[in-house]
């Protein structure tokens, strides 16, 4: 359902509610007021208002919500005089002797002054926002923390209900109300009855909410110094700065109908009236509670069309969460089987079983059309399954199935037969009739096998009718979806089997990640379409996510409890559009990643095991990275825990987030970074390597360019290699760099496997460059910062440049480990460009360029890049692609084919994955393709 108002039609995604609070709460056992105010306010680090808003704070607050640190600002709460109510634009914070620093004032309408009556501190120009001595993180938002409770650091949704004193307290929840204008925001819930919502009051059935957030985090800046008329010899080489930045995320949350009425009458409690307020509600519950919505709220519901939010929904997961899709296989050592993300999403069937079933053709994002359906559904298997076995709850329908055995009670061919219809080609275990046994068996069936049959004969006459579909209409790729889906392996198994049966092969069933959110997210789309968020490419946050939960009564006993198999799902805005690379061979069968993690178990156990053994240096590095912080050490601690857990939560599920690369596995380190604001551990040591290795690179190009040219081409390449080698990522060579400071570029030349390498194609592409003519345009996505880039990229990078082939040069958009990132490499171009008269013409004439990424993280998926590299990629005829480093050209593009000709180089720091490869540590990848013809 999602909030509105024509105010809000202006910027439907105007919710300004921050699921993040930014002052330490551990540390808030004594005083809250102490808190508050040392942490919030008077913290050594630099923590001003947020960006924007200590210079127009007052036309700020009038204009639109601001999250300070993760409390909401709120207009109506009340003034100094008893019992009276006020509208303002001032803050009032409980439990202060004096203001707090950087609040009083003429910025906030006349500053704020304490009430004795209150024991508040209001505006004098009105009051403004509780903020609560105590908040923690929620599934479902901020919600202040009751003293006696002050070490949960989560409160699900079922919480709700015994924090219903503390709710009434006046604090914001989920509902942004800007300050004058009236605008209620934009929330969205999708109320859906499911399972149990036809027993008396009991729970089972899901409600799912999807709001939009801004997000207060810190990110590291890199700014040049001026250094005209200085002697810089003992300066560094740029400045870094520590700023707040605000950025967009989605939350998708889903809890049980139980907890409707307390949700409502939150949400009441926070609301201010406006002239016009609508609630616009997707779902069965769109009906089904639409008085009661009316009637708590006092607002009208409008009713969203559900297929149309399904398919807006579908079409989202789709095109922004690689691993979204799935197939189920039975007996394989991980049943779930993710699919590659296809770019070309459409055409597709969208097959929702719910209480009966709809069979949609979807052939772009804005047309598609019903072609079909059955009333033999989910609904069908409810009630045929009640009357059977008297079980009303859905689920203890389904595991009653789960423990069935069908033969007992379907005839099978071979009963039929006495064993195969081989003239027909039929299995004797094919089921001949559904029940069949049920005329002449004298004996009582169980209800486990009266369950299972009926969920085969339903399932089989669901896959049928889907096969049909598809093959009429030409289409092979069905998506089911629906609550008598819902992650249940017994449903996923029998469809599964349906579908390759009655295809033969031919179809696949394939089922989603997050199906259970689609019409919660395609609403909040529909409910945001003046904002457009289709014109952004979205990444999940693996930090706030749930991820999919195993089913498995094995794993995590309690969660078989449960409703659905999914929880939260947070989705990041990227700042700029992702696109394929255009020079991948084929998009659409392009797996980033070589090896995965959730087939392959004795690697799995590996990669999680290092992970976890180098988790505690991780943590060390990112507090030693901010040394004049009070809360470091806290913070430091808190994602070591955070992302301890999610590493066993992946021992148990490897299927969480899609499938379990070692990508994954740095990437959600990187998210759970980021969530405890360490936006780039690595910055210093980044900047004291840049600043050394430009001081060498004079010598090193004199040193190559004395030699004649064939030696010149190896002596690059074996500096390309050995500028590789300093990855902070890597413990073996983290380790020699921490304990021998003298370790540079000479010294990792010598560490370098000998040739013949274990990958060795250097002969060929020395005979390439012999030979053929000079590439047109040669792009490098570069690795780490220091020497990697200054003294092993750059010398390669000009080399080719004097070939007469341009240079596309690509770095990461955003910090990960010790990589470097596209406003670093700017500031190291510029030094190098003042020495080299190569580099500084090829800059002038645009020969070459520099570009970001639009990626963070320490490997590369070339499906996922900024869509202003692939515009430059096309108009420059690329014809050579050169990917370096472990990260990006052994865990992930090792295999990847391109339609142009590509150079991939790496030096293996890991013993065991040497060992994998048929190496030692320190052995040399040298991979040169050419496209076949």
């Amino acid at each position: 359902m999602t909030v509105n108002d024509r105010n809000a039609a202006k910027n439907p995604c105007n919710a300004v509610f921050h699921s993040r609070s930014k002052p330490s709460l551990s540390q808030c056992e004594t005083k809250p007021e102490a808190c508050l105010s040392n942490k919030l306010f008077r913290n050594s680090e630099p923590r001003d208002l947020p960006a924007g808003v200590t210079a127009r704070v007052t036309n700020t607050l009038r204009r639109r919500g601001i999250q300070l640190y993760g409390f909401a600002w709120r207009e109506d709460t009340y003034g100094c005089s008893a019992g009276r109510s006020q509208r303002g634009s001032g803050l009032a914070v409980r439990g202060y002797e004096e203001a707090p620093p950087g609040l009083a004032g003429p910025e906030l309408s006349g500053g704020v002054r304490h009430c004795p009556s209150t024991g508040r501190w209001v505006s004098t120009g009105g009051a403004g926002v509780l903020l609560p001595p105590l908040w923690i993180r929620s599934s479902l938002g901020n919600i202040p923390l009751p003293p006696g409770e002050r070490q949960r650091r989560r409160v699900g949704p079922a919480a709700l209900a015994e924090q219903r004193t503390v709710l009434s307290e006046g604090t914001v929840f989920l509902v942004y109300n800007s300050l004058h204008q009236g605008t209620a925001g934009v929330l969205h819930i999708q109320v859906t009855p499911e399972h149990g919502s036809r027993e008396l009051g009991c729970g089972g059935s899901l409600t799912k909410l999807a709001y939009y957030s801004t997000v207060q985090h810190k990110v590291a800046r890199v700014r040049s110094f001026d250094h005209s008329g200085k002697d810089i010899e003992n300066e560094p080489l740029y400045e870094i700065t520590v700023q707040e930045e605000i950025t967009a995320r989605l939350h998708f949350i889903k809890f049980e109908n139980t907890y409707i009425e307390t949700c409502l009458d939150f949400i009441k409690d926070h609301l201010v009236n406006t002239e016009t307020k609508v609630i616009k509600a997707t779902g069965g519950g769109a009906y089904k509670f639409k008085d009661l919505i009316e009637k708590k709220l006092g607002l009208k519901v409008d009713k969203e069309d559900v297929m149309t939010c399904l398919i807006k929904g579908c079409n989202f997961v789709l095109r922004n969460i690689p691993h979204e899709v799935f197939a189920y296989q039975k007996d394989s050592d991980t049943e779930f089987r993710f699919q590659t993300n296809d770019p070309n999403i459409f055409p597709y069937l969208l097959v929702n079983i719910g209480s009966g079933v709809s069979i949609v053709k979807v052939e772009t994002e804005d047309k598609f059309e019903w072609i079909g359906g059955s009333s033999i559904g989910g609904g069908t298997f409810w009630g045929l399954g009640a009357l059977l076995t008297k079980t009303k709850k859905f689920d203890e329908l389904l595991q009653l199935a789960s423990k069935g055995q069908h033969t007992n009670v379907d005839m099978l061919v071979k009963d039929v037969y006495g064993g195969a219809y081989q003239t027909l080609g039929l299995s004797g275990n094919l089921i001949a009739s559904s029940f069949g046994k049920s005329t002449t068996a004298d004996k009582e069936f169980s209800k486990e096998d009266m369950a299972k049959s009926l969920l085969h004969m339903i399932s089989n006459d669901i896959g049928q009718l889907a096969c049909l579909y598809a093959k009429l209409h030409n289409l092979e790729k069905i998506y089911f979806g629906g609550f008598f889906i819902r992650g249940h392996p017994v449903t996923m198994r029998t469809i599964t089997y349906s579908i390759n049966f009655f295809s033969k092969g031919e179809v696949q069933a394939l089922f989603l990640r997050h199906e259970g959110y689609l019409g919660a997210i395609g609403a909040f789309l529909k409910g945001a379409e003046q904002d457009n968020p289709n014109q952004y490419s979205w990444g999940e946050n693996y930090a706030g996510s749930s991820g999919l939960m195993s089913t498995s009564p094995d794993v995590y006993p309690m969660q078989r409890t449960r409703s659905g198999t999914f929880d939260m799902l947070e989705m990041d805005r990227l700042e700029r559009p992702l696109v394929n690379l255009p020079l991948l061979k084929d998009p659409s069968t392009y797996i980033p990643d070589t090896v995965d993690l959730t087939d392959d178990a004795m690697a799995r156990k590996y990669w999680l095991t290092c992970f976890e053994e180098s988790l505690d240096g991780v943590a060390k590095r990112a507090a030693a990275s901010q040394p004049d912080s009070m809360d470091a050490l806290e913070r430091a601690e808190k994602f070591r825990q955070k992302y301890w857990n999610k590493l066993q939560t992946l021992r148990q599920q490897p299927f969480a987030y899609g499938t379990l690369t070692v990508r994954s596995l740095l990437d959600t380190r990187e998210h759970c970074l980021n969530e405890f604001n360490f936006p780039d551990p690595y910055s210093k040591i980044k900047q004291k390597e840049n600043g050394i290795a430009l001081k060498c690179f004079h010598s090193v190009i004199e040193s190559l360019d004395s030699l004649d040219w064939e030696e010149r081409q190896f002596a690059l390449v074996k500096g390309l290699l050995a500028g590789n080698v300093f990855d902070w990522g890597a413990k073996a060579v983290s380790d020699v760099l921490e304990s021998e400071p003298q370790f540079g570029f000479e010294e990792a030349k010598s560490k370098l496997q000998e040739r013949p390498w274990l990958q060795d194609s250097y002969n060929q592409w020395l005979e390439r460059l012999k030979e053929g003519p000079p590439h047109k345009c040669a792009l490098i996505f570069a690795d780490n910062s220091g020497i990697d880039i200054i003294l092993g990229v750059f010398p390669f990078v000009r080399e080719l440049l004097s070939r007469g082939t341009e240079v596309i040069l690509a770095c990461n958009s955003g910090p990960a480990l010790n990589d470097v990132t596209y406003s670093e490499s700017l500031i190291v171009t510029e030094r190098i460009a003042a020495m080299d008269p190569i580099i500084q013409s090829a800059l002038k004439e645009e020969k070459l360029l520099l570009v970001q990424t639009g990626s963070s993280s320490p490997c590369l998926d070339l499906s996922r890049l900024d869509k202003g590299l692939a515009v430059l990629v096309r108009e420059r005829k690329t014809d050579l692609v050169i990917i370096e480093g472990m990260g990006r050209a052994i865990h992930t593009n090792y295999y990847a084919a391109f339609k142009c000709e590509s150079l991939k180089l790496a030096v293996i720091k890991n013993s065991w994955l040497a060992d994998r490869l048929g190496g030692k540590i320190f052995s040399v990848i040298f991979k040169y393709e050419v496209p076949c013809q």
